[in-house]
């Protein structure tokens, strides 16, 4: 065997004993004579190794149906602590719910009392389904955390920080969308429906029941539908809508938001229709826009928020100087309700 057969022998023997891409096999090449290893290529630019499936915890089908058992026990108990603590105020909580109608009562020259049927239909709407109701409002931000816990291990690390964001986003607005609810919409349109039959030998007598039904679907339906710009933000972090194709198709969300006012909407009238569906199709550009930004964060790209601030800042001094001037050189003064400005 000649000396370089010798060297390559044990450079291949090295070779095979030590990894390759280490320092140990570059000095034992460079001491026998052969060609360095060349380094590892760098990273793809932008992948920091948050977005790989590591961050991803892997369950099987059992393990699945055991977590969602889990959370779904958990969202109930809390939920179950929540009505708990709002049965010691029942009797606050049914005068607050009442307050819609007596003042539509009273509006349409009523004696603002609901009639009670059955002897225990005061009990099973005050005492039982009255604190559940509430409870569900005051234990959302703890049933959205489940939600989130449950759904989080399919998520990437660089995704599971919407945690925060996504908890608080979806309580407030599931919230707001119930005081929407009970200050406007209900309000308006009970006083409507009551006032259909007056003047027609047409007398209310409004059930407990009838009315808290009522009362549980507006508030309910509309906190619901105040979720939209959550659903259409998580379709676009999912990457199965994009904000240029909701904005594309945008007639069509209209129209749909259209038709779920009119069935959610407790009267048929067009002020009232109007009066829900407004607030939707604003909710709906909301959902774009926080879709766009984070199509923008995804990109590496910021949103000028400078520019747009001064943009708002102009037109909401420019409003305040109308205002202004037409309070104090025309006559106008503002009114609590639509238009707000009346001469």
């Amino acid at each position: 065997m000649s000396a370089s057969e010798g060297q390559s022998g044990a450079s291949a023997s090295a070779g095979s004993i030590v990894p390759a891409g280490t320092g140990v096999i570059d000095k034992l090449r460079r001491r026998l004579g052969g060609a360095q290893v060349p380094p590892a290529p760098p990273p793809p630019p932008g992948s920091d190794g948050d977005d790989e499936e590591d961050g991803m915890l892997r369950m099987s089908f059992m393990e699945h149906l055991e977590e969602l058992r889990s959370r779904i026990i958990k969202a109930i108990l809390g939920v179950v602590v929540a009505a708990v603590v709002s049965l010691a105020f029942s009797q606050q909580l049914w005068s607050f719910v009442c307050q819609p109608a007596a003042q539509a009562l009273k509006t349409l020259g009523y004696k603002p009392e609901l009639v009670q049927i059955s002897p225990m239909e005061a009990f099973n709407i005050i005492w039982f389904k009255l604190p559940i109701i509430c409870a569900l409002f005051i234990a959302s931000p703890w049933v959205l955390y489940q939600v989130w816990a449950f759904i989080s291990p399919g998520l990437y690390r660089r995704e599971k920080r919407w945690a925060a964001p996504f908890i608080l986003c979806s309580a407030g607005l599931f919230i707001t969308g119930g005081v929407f609810a009970y200050f406007i919409i209900f309000r308006y349109g009970l006083t409507f429906l009551l006032s259909i039959g007056q003047g027609n030998y047409v007398v209310p007598m409004v059930t407990i029941s009838e009315y808290f039904d009522l009362f549980v679907n507006v508030m309910l339906g509309v906190g619901l539908v105040f979720e939209m710009p959550v659903l259409m933000f998580f379709l676009t972090l999912l990457r199965i809508v994009s904000p240029t194709f909701m904005l594309r198709h945008s007639r069509y969300a209209i129209l749909a938001i259209f038709i779920i006012a009119a069935i959610v909407t407790p009267t048929p009238d067009v002020f009232n229709l109007m009066l829900f569906a407004t607030p939707m199709c604003l909710l709906f550009y909301v959902g774009i826009f926080a879709g766009y930004l984070l199509v923008l964060h995804r990109e590496g790209r910021q949103f000028p928020w400078r520019i747009t601030l001064l943009i708002t800042l102009g037109v909401l001094i420019l409003g305040t100087i109308g205002t202004y001037f037409a309070i104090t050189k025309f006559g106008y003064h503002v009114v609590p309700k639509w238009p707000f400005l009346i001469h």
